[in-house]
């Protein structure tokens, strides 16, 4: 039995790819996904998972509790941990580019069950991430209509659970309906295809970008520099401030940058993945740390860091300053926007990984089904819609947010091994990308994110260890009897 569990799905050379050409192979008369996205598109779906949620929600909850103004370092450690994830993402994204993400590189690597493993763990990275990112969404759209003065009471824009001191707690609220809804309006998107999808998704991640911008060029006129000092707080407890609390903050905002791994999972709708993977994990990645170590800069150089434990920070940081009011609503209104294009491609991302997993036997086949006109994954889409709504309804962002950190952290590790497995196992495959200086940033990324999900989650190893048993559970009593590897 251990050696089906830990069997090794071959992976043959791939062959160059044109637009509309599907890579993996389809019975005759089935619908497949289309090739359809260019380079540009995919930097751009990098950018608008990754600004968003980072920006506009956690940077603020992260330097209340735990980071101060040294959440500028945080975002640091984390971008270099997510630069060398991304380079092995690159190779393995130019050299299979095929829906599945760090699912299908596991797979060739490291065997079924890890895959699994990994697999079950990208539904918290995405479906979970596709609710926070909601939660937060719907502050900022309350927040907007409260300002016209037509905002949704508590008992409507608000989870009735919530975790304080490690127990789940009544809030008082009945449901967080903004978040249900704008997860059903961007599920009907997606249901509908991949290249409506895209437009959409760029035309927004423009909208925010501009926004942020302008909330940094007017920031920096009202920047008091003793809101820096000190810089790096004293530690008053485990993860709170202190060289501790940055690491821990540094975990919190990795789930910022899941974005270019959500690149990775529509490589089976690039028209020329060999090039255009790389340049969309790579080039988004590059573009916004850069962004995040700014806006974090002037977010907490404009208001102390105590103040900013918000759903809304960046807004919450101009109401102290009346001349900015008008700004205020612009940068709500780019929120909304940038936030969308977040909880769009998370939602477009889930499917697929279930897509893979459902055409390797190890979930149920209609996964697997391709709507005949949109060329979508379209029951995925509307069961993970469906889900992520729920969540989102009854559960708080912070919970949600630290989960979909230590879902994400293990799947970028297990990719970094897998590079330096597959270099000894398959040195014979073409590799248009190649991660440069393999031994040193695979090892070197493998070891800073199991390191940031060891040391901060302790708290929720219970909630981890509940999810991966859920998970064996589905794969013994399904997939382990149903896998076409196997048979």
């Amino acid at each position: 039995m251990l050696k089906n569990l830990f069997a090794i799905k071959p992976v043959g050379p791939a062959p160059h790819v044109d637009a509309g050409e599907p890579i993996e192979g389809s019975l005759d008369g089935e619908a497949t996904l289309k090739r359809t996205l260019t380079a540009r598109q995919l930097v751009f779906l990098g950018i608008g998972a990754v600004i968003g949620a980072g920006i506009f929600v956690l940077t603020g909850q992260a330097a209340a509790v735990h980071a101060g103004p040294a959440i500028m370092l945080s975002f640091v450690l984390a971008g270099i941990a997510c630069a060398f994830a991304g380079l092995c993402y690159a190779e393995f994204a130019a050299m299979m580019p095929v829906s599945g993400s760090a699912y299908s590189y596991s797979y060739a690597t490291l065997g079924e069950f890890v895959a699994w493993f990994i697999g079950w763990n990208l539904v918290l990275e995405y479906m979970f991430a596709a609710s926070t990112v909601a939660v937060g969404w719907s502050g900022y759209f309350n927040s907007l209509l409260t300002s016209m003065g037509i905002g949704l009471p508590t008992a409507l824009a608000a989870a009735p659970l919530n975790v304080v001191g490690g127990e789940i707690v009544h809030t008082g609220g009945l449901i967080n309906l903004p978040a249900v809804a704008i997860i059903a309006a961007i599920s009907g998107l997606c249901y509908v295809g991949i290249t409506q999808s895209a437009f959409v998704n760029s035309i927004i991640v423009a909208i925010k970008v501009v926004v942020i911008l302008m909330f940094v060029a007017f920031g920096l006129q009202y920047i008091n520099p003793d809101n820096w000092v000190p810089f790096i707080p004293e530690n008053t407890g485990p993860g709170q401030f202190g060289m501790d609390g940055v690491v821990r903050g540094a975990a919190v905002v990795f789930f910022a940058y899941i974005g270019f791994d959500a690149v990775s999972t529509a490589a089976g709708e690039a028209k020329n993945p060999q090039r255009d993977m790389p340049i969309g994990i790579l080039g988004s990645l590059f573009f916004c740390t850069i962004i995040y170590i700014i806006v974090s800069a002037v977010l907490t150089g404009m208001l102390p860091y105590t103040e900013l434990g918000t759903p809304k920070p960046v807004a919450t940081a101009l109401e102290a300053y009346p001349k900015l009011a008008w700004l205020k609503t612009v940068i709500e209104i780019g929120a909304i926007a940038g936030l969308s294009s977040v909880i769009l491609v998370m939602l477009m991302g889930q499917p697929r990984i279930f897509y893979s997993m459902s055409k390797d036997g190890l979930l149920p086949k209609f996964f697997a089904k391709v709507h005949p006109k949109h060329q979508t994954p379209y029951i995925g889409t509307i069961l993970v819609g469906v889900f992520a709504a729920a969540l989102a309804g009854f559960l708080p962002i912070g919970l949600l947010g630290e989960l979909v950190s230590m879902g994400t952290l293990l799947a970028f590790a297990t990719v970094c091994i897998g590079v330096l497995i597959l270099r000894k196992t398959r040195p014979d495959l073409a590799r248009p990308f190649r991660v440069p200086f393999a031994w040193f940033v695979c090892i070197a990324g493998a070891a800073a994110c199991l390191y940031l999900f060891w040391q901060p989650f302790r708290e929720h190893w219970t909630l981890m260890v509940g999810w991966t048993v859920i998970g064996m559970l589905i794969y013994f009593g399904y997939g382990y009897r149903h896998s076409k590897l196997r048979k």
